[in-house]
């Protein structure tokens, strides 16, 4: 167990709720292993509560797929496996596909502008090293492309995978080796959306997905391989 993991209190929030999302975002950074056994005991006195809202936590976190329960082990931090990665991968290829060609046409200027703003954060993020903050811009990147959609329904979809695809993106910033690609992608992306061109951002955002795909499937060998 993590001996840095901490509490982040919220007066607005319950206390459930405020330890489901201190085990979430353990487990969606990384901090929370996976294949890590979640113990009550050691949570509930870690961060200084009862068990019964760890006990309730958990239960919620097995039902978005980020603990699994094992006979006579009890809860653990779901595997990364390479069919769950391709599950929610091969859903958000198409929906960020869709999004940049949608935001070709509807993007407005004021979002083009911050689009670029976005991409400059980026690469200056990359340059610090720090894992939480390229990941944060990243999202940020994004979340402006899916807003310049318009599209309400599409924004809700990608909402409501964006818990699951955050762990593997946190899983894919940690490989150093890509964030040059990172940058470049990001950059064609761009571009392509302040020309218009439907076709080579369409592709381009598929592209940066399937990369993804290929360097966390490297990760999750190289993990297995350790064990």
């Amino acid at each position: 167990m993590r001996d840095n993991l901490q509490i982040y209190m919220n007066e607005f929030l319950p206390l459930r709720d405020v330890v489901f999302n201190t085990l979430r975002q353990a487990i969606l950074t990384g901090e929370l292993k996976p294949g890590e056994r979640l113990m009550e005991i050691h949570l509930a006195n870690k961060l200084g509560v009862s068990r019964t809202p760890i006990r309730e936590a958990i239960r919620k976190l097995e039902l978005e797929g980020l603990v699994t329960m094992i006979p006579r082990r009890g809860a653990e931090v779901a595997q990364i496996t390479e069919k769950s990665m391709n599950d929610v991968l091969e859903v958000r290829r198409a929906m960020d596909a869709l999004c940049v060609e949608l935001a070709c046409d509807r993007i407005t200027p004021e979002e083009l502008e911050q689009l670029k703003e976005a991409c400059d954060v980026f690469e200056a993020a990359v340059k610090t090293r720090d894992v939480k903050k390229i990941a944060q811009a990243d999202v940020a990147l994004h979340d402006i492309i899916l807003r310049a959609t318009g599209n309400q329904r599409l924004i809700q979809l990608v909402n409501n995978l964006s818990e699951q695809m955050y762990r593997y993106r946190f899983e894919y910033i940690k490989d150093s080796s890509q964030h040059e690609r990172l940058v470049e992608e990001h950059r064609v992306i761009y571009q392509s959306i302040v020309q218009k061109d439907k076709e080579t951002a369409s592709q381009a955002a598929k592209t940066h997905i399937d990369n993804q795909e290929k360097s966390i499937i490297r990760q999750i060998r190289l993990d297995h391989q350790k064990l």
